[in-house]
């Protein structure tokens, strides 16, 4: 089963992983289908963006309004590792994500990229799964 190993520097490290999703599609044997991506772990998400940098900005900033890193979290009592927030961010953004693909192309908009955001309190390692189902 193919998949995208990444080191992170988490606090919302948001990474392009466009180019290694399309190389797997592009390599396969399924030319048409869905491309299935699941991050493992409990504090990353899959999403897509408009990677520009003031996007970037903006959705760390709203995520620091929604979950902020400071606020109390249960989670501490169980863990001790002051992650609560990361989360928190993770659960609402998701650790899976499929996209289509045709003719062995991902069917992304002109603007559209696939990222890994890493939401995390420190560097990590990340293993992103990605399955290919013929259609």
């Amino acid at each position: 089963m193919p998949e995208i190993n990444l080191s992170t520097k988490g606090f919302n490290d948001v990474i392009d992983i466009t180019d290694k999703v399309a190389k797997i599609v592009k390599d396969s044997d399924i030319k048409n289908g869905v491309a299935v991506l699941f991050v493992v772990g409990a504090t990353a998400a899959i999403t897509t963006i408009e990677y520009e940098p003031g996007l970037i900005k903006d959705i760390q900033e709203t995520l620091e309004k929604i979950a902020p890193i400071d606020k109390y979290y249960h989670h501490e009592e169980a863990w001790h590792d002051g992650n609560g927030y990361a989360h928190i961010r993770a659960s609402l953004m998701k650790p899976s994500f499929s996209i289509p693909f045709e003719n062995g192309e991902l069917s992304l908009g002109a603007w559209q990229q696939i990222v890994l955001i890493d939401f995390d309190n420190k560097p990590r390692n990340r293993k992103i799964i990605v399955k290919l189902l013929k259609c």
